[in-house]
């Protein structure tokens, strides 16, 4: 087996990361002679870091990555990317609900020639408003990837290292992983795996972060909202010239005008919805563009355990 890669973003998981650690080893032990382990540590509020410390000190095969401040999952997610030494990449959570003899099938899906390979559960472990959540993201990501697989798409993945080179340049602190793949191939497949219970604590993608997610996905990686904005626009239009054609066919045939103050501040409030609607979606594309323009930086490292950053296939 080829040398892989698993990257894992750590953010408050002091409870879970030595159990992980204790599990993943072994498992990779039995897959490939060679391997490494990226821990990158979100800036958590936790003791998160000394354990990745721990472990970094106690395996050389293990690496540690701490960031600046929080920035999110798939920031922390693409610094680990660009770290990998090896031709091969697997992404999951630090919570152990990906289980990690799940990773050879996905490995022997990835060598039938797939390019990109997601872990999706046959049945998830959460609740509710975060499975409802989780699909709103899905069907937002659907439409910034251009993809069938989108609704599939999870944390659990594999992929060919080589891929990271379309993205290679983008500097942006708005960062989906699964789109950026889509820049560089269209060859992506989904499996079915096991999903287990959190080992300890709690998610730390609650259901407002989920939903930020997909208004950032929707905005900064598609025009989806702009054609919808275009779409209201034709549609009011069409709407106020009905109306128009109404009031003028009264006014013609039965020579009174609509009588009503309700009626007609109906009307202004309908289309004054419509215009503030629009105008927010334009500005939320201005405002992109604008912290674009400052180039903030997508991650920072504040201190590694280790520096290489050669690919070896």
């Amino acid at each position: 087996m080829k040398p892989i890669s698993v990257v894992i973003p750590v953010y408050n998981a002091e409870l879970s990361l030595n159990e992980l650690c204790k599990q993943l080893v072994p498992a990779m032990e039995k897959i490939t002679d060679t391997f490494e382990v990226i821990l990158v540590e979100d800036c958590g509020k936790d003791n998160s870091w000394e354990i990745v410390q721990h472990l970094s000190n106690n395996d050389k095969r293990i690496t540690g990555i701490k960031l600046s401040k929080n920035y999110g999952q798939h920031n922390a997610l693409l610094c680990g990317i660009r770290a990998a030494q090896y031709g091969t990449i697997i992404t999951m959570d630090d919570d152990l609900q990906n289980p990690v003899s799940e990773i050879s099938i996905m490995l022997d899906k990835l060598n039938e020639g797939y390019d990109v390979v997601y872990g999706y559960p046959k049945k998830g472990q959460h609740g509710l408003f975060r499975n409802l959540a989780s699909r709103i993201t899905k069907r937002a990501l659907q439409g910034a990837m251009g993809v069938k697989t989108a609704r599939n798409v999870s944390a659990f993945r594999a992929f060919n290292t080589q891929l990271r080179e379309a993205f290679s340049d983008f500097n942006n602190p708005n960062v989906s992983i699964d789109v950026l793949l889509t820049w560089a191939t269209t060859n992506f497949t989904t499996i079915r795996v096991k999903h287990s219970p959190r080992v300890a604590g709690e998610s730390n993608y609650t259901l407002k972060k989920l939903i930020v997610h997909a208004l950032n996905l929707m905005t900064g990686f598609s025009a989806l909202p702009l054609h919808i904005a275009s779409a209201l626009g034709v549609v009011f239009t069409l709407f106020g010239f009905g109306i128009l054609a109404w009031v003028s066919g009264r006014y013609f045939i039965y020579g009174a005008a609509v009588p009503g103050f309700t009626f007609l501040a109906s009307i202004v409030a309908i289309f004054s919805g419509a215009q503030l609607f629009v105008l927010g979606i334009f500005g939320e594309y201005l405002a992109r563009i604008h912290f674009q323009s400052l180039n903030r930086p997508t991650y920072l490292v504040r201190e590694s355990t280790k520096a290489s950053n050669k690919v070896e296939e």
